[in-house]
């Protein structure tokens, strides 16, 4: 038998370019693929990117660059660009980049094994179309697992246009999966030891799959996912405000298996610049939804998503942002400075100065800090869910996550990964919890 090729994967950003990572991996493991983590041995190297983070073509280049010397040391070595970078690029790629074999786009990864073949016959292959057929038809059944928790995609795209993004763009309109399709893939999860699962989409509250009885919502997908045996846990990521309906509120209090945590971007406190970014909710809309997602559920976490300096953002509408953190209380949260998406609406715009939106930036975390360093204090004296991902660095150590998404560290000599177990919070460190099995 042929000695299998060597693939190695490098994935930017979010959970969504995980999980893709890993279906392509399993789609090239077809084509005679196994994953290496050493970059060096790789006959095929694929970077998996993401658009959102600034200055995201930039890394890419950049990254390109320094395979240069691999490439000029293994000319068979075949490099490939994957997601949403590569969407929007497509052929640019290629020309600031010759060594660049391969460009792909997120919604055409069931073509990798043609695009291969391509690259056999000394061709280079490009696709990023969007095509009719459902990829995950043509995909093989998930092998790639690496613990107790694992990511499903249930929808894909978003309709929104924020001014802000390019995920429209890049990943396309908002598509669910079908229901029967994501049961059968999540038993088969649960069948292989996962016992909690985080369902994914860039706008994953928008999911209506075609299920029994008509177009299922993201609740009725939840309730019917928390009746397989084995599956202890169950999230999901990201949500619009827009999409939380009063059935997917409902379920955060009466599915034990929905976790105490919700990630629900707001990305301004203004609603002038939350007009400005398209985002369709006002501050005061916010508010109440978060009273009636803290009224079914009183001990739910909220994280969210904050852009700070986006264009004409006054320091009257940054104050207002500030307020808002320091009503709802945040557990955690990502923030970052505005940076320009060509193509967005917004890029059209005049940016805030540099030097202030910085200084906003810099404020904005520490309020942000302060917050999910009280919200880990609280959790101390606390009986909470562990579920151990892997063994810590000491002796007898294992490292979890909590209910409400925290990482615990906890001595355990007898445990294993993928043990569900009880814990008391000992103590709050800056990025974890400490605890001891009850």
């Amino acid at each position: 038998m042929a000695e299998p090729k060597k693939l190695f994967i490098k994935t930017y950003g979010c959970q969504m370019n995980v999980y893709d990572s890993e279906r392509m991996a399993e789609v090239l493991g077809a084509e005679g693929y196994v994953t290496t983590d050493v970059q060096e041995e790789a006959d095929m190297v694929l970077l998996n990117t993401c658009h959102i983070r600034e200055k995201a073509s930039e890394k890419l280049y950049s990254d390109l660059g320094r395979l240069k010397p691999l490439k000029a040391a293994k000319p068979d070595l075949k490099i490939g660009v994957a997601g949403c970078v590569a969407q929007a690029e497509g052929d640019e790629i290629l020309r600031r980049m010759p060594l660049v074999d391969l460009v792909v786009g997120p919604q055409s990864y069931h073509r990798l094994p043609g695009m291969v073949d391509k690259l056999a016959q000394g061709g280079k292959a490009v696709d990023t179309e969007f095509p009719a057929e459902d990829k995950f038809n043509h995909m093989p059944e998930r092998k790639v697992l690496r613990g107790p928790s694992a990511f499903l995609t249930v929808q894909e795209g978003c309709d929104k246009f924020c001014a802000f993004c390019v995920v429209p763009y890049t990943r396309g309109a908002e598509v669910s999966r079908p229901v029967e399709r994501l049961l059968r893939e999540a038993r088969a999860l649960v069948d292989r030891g996962v016992r909690e699962i985080t369902l994914l989409g860039q706008n994953v509250n928008a999911y209506h799959g075609a299920g029994a009885g008509g177009d299922w919502g993201l609740a009725r997908l939840v309730r019917e996912l928390a009746r397989i045996d084995g599956l202890e846990r169950i999230r999901y990521t990201t949500s619009h405000p827009n999409d939380m309906e009063d059935d997917l509120i409902a379920a955060h209090g009466d599915e034990p298996k929905l976790m105490p945590y919700l990630h629900l971007p707001v990305q301004s406190g203004s609603d002038r610049i939350l007009k400005a970014m398209n985002r369709k909710h006002t501050r005061e809309q916010y508010f109440r939804l978060v009273e009636r997602i803290r009224a079914a559920r009183p001990d739910i976490l909220l994280s969210s998503d904050f852009i700070v300096g986006f264009p004409g953002e006054s320091d009257a509408d940054f104050a207002d942002t500030m307020d808002l953190i320091r009503t709802v209380g945040f557990g955690a949260s990502f923030s970052f400075k505005y940076s320009a998406r060509p193509g967005t609406p917004a890029a059209e715009k005049a940016p805030v100065p540099a030097e202030v939106a910085d200084a906003r930036l810099q404020d904005l975390q520490a309020l942000i800090t302060a917050q999910q360093r009280a919200a880990q204090e609280a959790m101390v004296g606390r009986e909470v869910g562990v579920l151990y991902e892997k063994t810590g660095r000491l002796p007898g150590q294992m490292v979890g996550k909590s209910d409400h998404l925290h990482a615990v560290h906890v001595t355990d000599p007898e445990a294993r990964v993928g043990d569900l177990v009880r814990v008391r919070i000992k103590a709050s460190a800056p990025n974890s919890l400490a605890g001891e099995r009850l």
